[in-house]
């Protein structure tokens, strides 16, 4: 993998997103490259975060346990995405574990060599820091939206979340078969209220279920719902 191959492979969301060719380069030549099967864990909530993670391939799911003991899933990471920064960067215990859906590939660098490429790209730093403010805005717009929508524009708004990023016929469907109790956990909704609005959905044309697997065929009506109060 080279820097343009790299550079084309973070979204845009991603902490390093802004970062020069020359940086990326270094990233790459410091980091090492590891494999994950489905089922094996990238990292684990509690543990000591020394290294950072870039998904290069495969599907990961990032869930927390709430002080209730209820698991709260997060997001499931494609590649690009950049896990494990916050524990990577403060210091502190990982806040989410990560969990290998399909193969992974990710590339792996430690606070060590990432020390080494901040000494010597001088303007990187600020750059995170922007790219941090960034995501920290974001997410505080996805809260406060999600929690002023009641549950079926909520719903809506995961399942689009969800999505294949084309418009193909796959591009229809979700990234993922989630079971419906599994989709309450990343919704933030119960099981009963899963069931009842995706009943409605089929009903209406806007889905439709056939293996545990969630086809959108109706993608504006369903912008229409997330967007509905």
């Amino acid at each position: 993998m080279d820097a343009a191959k790299l550079a084309e492979a973070l979204t845009a969301q991603s902490l390093f997103a802004d970062c020069e060719p020359a940086e990326l380069s270094d990233i790459i030549a410091r980091g090492q490259v590891r494999q994950f099967k489905p089922g094996q864990e990238l990292m684990a909530q509690g543990e000591e975060g020394k290294t950072l993670f870039i998904i290069l391939k495969g599907l990961a799911r990032v869930s927390m346990l709430a002080a209730n003991g209820r698991e709260i899933i997060l997001d499931y990471a494609e590649p690009g995405h950049v896990l494990g920064e916050i524990a990577f960067l403060d210091g502190g215990d990982r806040t989410a574990t990560v969990e290998a859906i399909e193969p992974i590939e990710a590339l792996i660098l430690t606070r060590g060599a990432f020390g080494d490429i901040i000494d010597k790209h001088k303007g990187l730093a600020l750059r995170l820091l922007k790219a941090m403010a960034r995501r920290l805005r974001q997410n505080n717009a996805v809260i406060e939206a999600d929690r002023a929508y009641t549950s079926g524009p909520r719903l809506a708004r995961f399942l689009l979340r969800l999505m294949m990023g084309d418009t193909s016929d796959t591009g229809n469907q979700l990234k993922i078969a989630l079971s419906q109790g599994e989709l309450g956990n990343f919704a933030g909704m119960s099981r009963e209220q899963i069931n009842r609005q995706l009943s409605a959905w089929v009903d209406n044309g806007i889905i439709a279920l056939k293996g545990g697997r969630v086809t959108i065929l109706d993608r504006e009506a369903l912008i229409d719902v997330a967007e509905a109060w």
